[in-house]
């Protein structure tokens, strides 16, 4: 499938500087002002905290007349994926808004939507799943969903969520990847909190994302298509792999989109950054709000003259192994604490430690690494936690104590 005038490389008006303009708003705020921006065709959506006030939002600017946006209310989660999956089927560019048990009750459409390899862009805003019930934040929500075959892209703060979310429709559509794109940011941490951050111009905006004009698309009388189709054993494997492909070739998409953006706005982006890692003899690796408050750990330390580091992940699938670990090798870190705001319930850890550690040995890296649990259900996470979470990897490093396989931060005893 071919997508629209965003993908050509003449068309200096999507990479122009855009004007910056100062504004402070909530996480939730500067998504709904970044759909009010890119003006999508449909927007089928149901309330759960804590990402209700986005579909709030955006029916507001549809009342309001600013926005052309379908809003459909639906009667579940289940029915707003449902209803996304139709419409983007149909050649509607489609958009939608959860958290936690709302994500969880969408499960099986979410494997519809990749599978059917139709570019939905879901505002996630991570909250823990039940039980018991709770309605702040954890990785839970995003993390059960990893391997549904959606793009994730998780922000650290405000102006992340924002950016992240204009930057997700180019990636989605592009006709080499046309996979379905999670943005995600924390409930309440960042979706309530508000924060200076910098808009880009409306203009700046819809030349960047550009207009969705699929090549396929079932309300085409000149051309039927079937989507979802039944496919025998012959051929529904060599389906999986096409879509498997896709999420790879979807990384050089995301890094492509990056630098679009980043000659447009001055902002960068890429899978991760890595803040204060050079000579680092200690790194910690997350994602999400908590990595402000490890940068500001890992100042304090350094001015202390303890030499740490941090790794925020940004781009969870496609998962980037490769790069993550020449990261680390690059570092040249004595020990690594990667850490988990979800756990796996398999034993031994979280998936970022799963996954980590999978991309450490195949790469032959061999930096002692311990797992953290933190932040469960909305659990304090200070700068105090990632100073101890250093002290104890000097300990590991050292050899005054043996890594454990994981460990959580916080706990009541």
């Amino acid at each position: 499938m071919r997508s629209m005038n965003h993908f050509e490389r003449d068309n200096e008006t999507a990479v122009m500087q855009s004007r910056e303009i100062r504004d402070r708003m909530s996480g939730n705020e500067a998504v709904a002002h970044a759909i009010r921006q890119i003006d999508p065709d449909v927007m089928p959506a149901f309330p759960i905290t804590p990402s209700t006030e986005i579909p709030q939002m955006v029916s507001t600017f549809i009342a309001n007349g600013e926005i052309g946006t379908e809003f459909i209310p639906v009667e579940s989660e289940h029915s707003a994926m449902s209803a996304a999956i139709g419409a983007e089927a149909a050649g509607a560019r489609t958009i939608t808004a959860t958290s936690s048990a709302g994500l969880a009750l969408m499960w099986e459409e979410l494997l519809l939507a990749a599978s059917n390899r139709l570019p939905v862009v879901l505002a996630l805003v991570n909250r823990t799943l039940s039980g018991p019930i709770n309605i702040n934040c954890d990785h839970s929500d995003g993390m059960g969903a990893r391997d549904t075959g959606w793009i994730q892209i998780y922000a650290e703060n405000n102006q992340e969520a924002y950016d992240n979310y204009i930057q997700a429709f180019p990636i989605a559509e592009d006709p080499r990847v046309h996979l379905p794109v999670m943005i995600c940011q924390d409930g309440f941490i960042t979706s309530h909190a508000v924060e200076n951050i910098s808009l880009l111009e409306d203009a700046a905006v819809k030349a960047f994302v550009g207009q969705y004009e699929p090549e396929e698309f079932l309300l085409n009388p000149g051309k039927p298509v079937s989507v979802g189709p039944y496919a025998i054993s012959d051929y529904s494997m060599e389906a999986k792999k096409a879509q498997e492909d896709a999420m790879e070739r979807a990384g050089s998409v995301i890094l492509e989109t990056a630098d679009r953006f980043c000659r447009m706005s001055g902002r960068q982006y890429g899978f991760f950054e890595e803040y204060r890692t050079e000579g680092a003899d200690y790194v910690l690796l997350l994602m999400g709000s908590a990595v402000g408050t490890a940068k500001a750990a890992v100042d304090r330390l350094r001015e202390q003259g303890v030499r740490a580091g941090v790794i925020k992940l940004r781009v969870f699938r496609p998962f980037p192994a490769a790069e993550l670990a020449e990261a680390v090798r690059r570092s040249g870190c004595r020990a690594l604490a990667i850490l988990d705001r979800c756990e796996s319930y398999n034993g031994v850890g979280g998936p970022l430690g799963s996954e980590v550690t999978q991309a450490l040995y195949r790469a032959k890296v061999y930096t002692e690494t311990v797992n953290y649990i933190y932040g469960l259900a909305g659990r304090d996470f200070t700068v105090d936690h990632v100073c101890d979470v250093v002290d104890e990897l000097k300990a590991v490093a050292e050899g005054r104590c043996k890594a454990p396989d994981h460990k959580y931060i916080g706990l009541r005893s």
